[in-house]
């Protein structure tokens, strides 16, 4: 009976057994389990570049860009008719030519004629009036020896056929004036140093007054029209409608161009502002001036040419308190990576005065003694770890 029970027991205790067993088998190879190590990726400060931002008392620079445009630019178009006998190598597109100098000649044998007819007729009516004068001289005195009781009339004295003779010499001499003028007018000069941007006639060809021959400008002075904000032309103390003059100083500026991997320079002024803001673009436009930029105002032999596009900086007027960093420092849409204390980067918006090459100034957004990364920063998260490093350390 009692190995009948202790079967039985077995029997029943058995899988009641192996559960229990398995089970701390799995506990044990749990507890047998190596733990992972933790790891500090998570955490791992990246190293960047920084730099210390810097106060500074600046006057700032208004930019602006323009177009070099003539300030004297007019179209030539004879006040004679005739055939073009003769024309000067200087009327050539982009040639230079000299103040008063020809060049176009127009046929003038024909006002030649007419001035030496107007001189006939001016010497005709001379003589007519010469005549007039003698017989109102001679009916003068025959009135007084024979009808001394009566008053003369103008006609019986022959005034009125001296007044007559009187006005067709006046008529004559100004027809003689206008002879002058034409004969003249057959040389085509211009009062200024300039160049030719396009000739429309050649020689033989036949021209009537008021057609266009070209078009020359003026190498004396060039001008650039440079947009500008509202509040860049309070910046620069300039009101609409400024124009410089005794009383007015006129702001320096000074343009810049690249060209064939070369840097050139001029210096010129702004002489006016526009009275009224352009309706389309909301924009207001000074005119600045550049003084001989074929000749003492040229960069390195390099004039500042008409038609020439120019980077226009304009000098500040008063000083004012801005925070200055490096340009790398500045990222897209005015974006600045500052390291708190807790050498966390923090993402920052700046207000922009001013940029160049080399540096940035701002007025808000940082302060002076903030650090600011230099570095390039693919994946820049708000609260990283940065360990930072001062590029200029010693």
């Amino acid at each position: 009976m009692e190995i009948i029970a202790v079967k039985k027991f077995f029997r029943i205790a058995a899988p009641v057994l192996v559960l229990v067993a398995g089970f701390l088998v799995m506990q044990g190879l749990v507890a047998a389990k190596p733990v992972p190590e933790k790891t500090d990726d998570a955490v791992r400060a990246v190293s960047l570049y920084v730099d210390s931002v810097t106060s500074e008392e600046v006057k700032v620079a208004i930019r602006t860009q323009g177009e070099v445009r003539p300030k004297t630019e007019i179209e030539l178009i004879p006040q004679v008719s005739g055939r073009i006998v003769a024309m000067s190598d200087n009327f050539n597109e982009g040639a230079q030519f000299a103040p008063n100098s020809m060049l176009l000649k127009i046929d003038d044998a024909d006002y030649r004629v007419a001035l030496v007819q107007a001189e006939a007729r001016v010497a005709a009516a001379q003589t007519a009036l010469e005549r007039e004068l003698a017989t109102a001289e001679i009916k003068k005195e025959e009135w007084r020896d024979g009808r001394k009781d009566q008053a003369p009339t103008d006609f019986a004295l022959n005034l009125t056929q001296v007044a007559e003779a009187r006005a067709n010499l006046r008529s004559a001499e100004a027809a003689l004036s206008k002879a002058r003028v034409d004969l003249e007018r057959t040389e085509i000069m211009v009062p200024f140093h300039g160049r030719v941007r396009d000739r429309n006639v050649g020689i033989g060809q036949i021209v009537s007054a008021g057609t266009s021959m070209g078009r020359v400008y003026s190498t004396d002075t060039v001008e650039v029209r440079l947009p500008l904000t509202d509040a860049q032309l309070v910046e620069l103390n300039l009101p609409l409608g400024f124009t410089a003059g005794t009383s007015a100083m006129a702001p320096a500026v000074e343009f810049s161009a690249t060209l064939g991997n070369r840097e050139f320079t001029w210096s010129g002024e702004i002489v006016r502002v526009d009275g009224a803001i352009d309706e389309d673009t909301r924009l207001i436009y000074a005119t600045a001036e550049v003084n001989d930029p074929y000749g003492l105002a040229a960069s390195q032999g390099m004039p500042i040419a008409v038609g020439m596009f120019v980077n226009a900086e304009i000098a500040g007027v008063e000083e004012q308190a801005a925070f200055v960093m490096p340009r790398l420092a500045l990222r897209n849409d005015n974006k600045v990576y500052v390291i708190n204390g807790d050498n966390e980067l923090e993402i920052r918006t700046v207000d922009v005065l001013s940029t160049s090459e080399e540096r940035v100034l701002v007025t808000g957004g940082v302060n002076a003694g903030d650090r600011v990364v230099t570095s390039p920063v693919p994946n820049a998260v708000e609260g990283m770890a940065v360990e930072p490093i001062f590029r200029h350390q010693g």
